[in-house]
């Protein structure tokens, strides 16, 4: 499975609207994951960390709001974009939603294509890569789009890997990625792969980035992983 695919977390309590939205979603080139409540929304969270999540204001037990409070609180998942959905359209729930943290509001009955587009815009900020954006650390100059990365104005060769290693550390300069989670975004969920593979890739990516001279730029955190920068 290729990890190139944006994932977005829906937590939905009603059936219907959680598999219209995961249709149109992965008609769209979502990868979709999916959950009928709070509690096992943030369950998903910790095991898959989504790029967006899509979260239902009222579920029973655990609501919507308490469920973005929680995200919002922790290091590891505060920079999730949350798009919340809800059937309060006054005025005074929507900023409470946004002051809860949530980064856009969406009120029910919505339009499906509108709330992709949305998604899409979430994603630009979490995620530039997955949408073909350029990004550029330094002299270091990666286009998604194209698929090319320069330094310094000189072409790069890098494997499929090494590119999808170094997207994923561009948009989150200074980050530490452990090799769990390097080998999740990189490799997928689905594929066994041992760390030591992790290691063995970051090595080829500091050939490449230092092939015409320069300083590597990847950083070796010692126990805790990897980062750019």
């Amino acid at each position: 499975m290729s990890t190139d695919q944006p994932t977005v977390l829906i937590v939905e309590d009603e059936l219907a609207q959680r598999e219209v939205l995961a249709y149109n979603l992965e008609a769209d080139g979502f990868r979709v994951l999916k959950a009928e409540n709070g509690e096992e929304g943030l369950l998903v969270v910790d095991e898959q960390m989504p790029d967006v999540i899509v979260l239902d204001w009222m579920m029973p037990n655990l609501s919507g709001i308490e469920v973005c409070r929680r995200l919002k609180s922790r290091t590891e998942t505060r920079s999730i974009p949350i798009i919340m959905l809800s059937a309060r359209s006054e005025e005074v729930d929507k900023v409470r939603g946004l002051e809860t943290g949530a980064d856009d509001y969406v009120v029910k009955p919505y339009s499906v294509i509108e709330l992709v587009a949305r998604v899409r815009t979430q994603l630009r900020r979490s995620r530039p890569s997955a949408v073909g954006l350029r990004l550029e650390y330094g002299d270091i100059v990666l286009d998604a789009e194209t698929h090319r990365v320069s330094r310094s104005d000189q072409m790069l060769k890098l494997g499929p890997t090494e590119f999808r290693l170094l997207s994923t550390f561009m948009e989150k300069p200074g980050r530490v990625w452990s090799r769990e989670q390097l080998l999740d975004r990189v490799w997928g969920r689905d594929i066994y792969v041992d760390t030591r593979t992790v290691d063995v890739h970051i090595g080829r990516l500091r050939k490449a980035l230092t092939q015409f001279g320069g300083d590597d730029p990847v950083r070796t955190v010692r126990g805790a992983g990897y980062a750019l920068g």
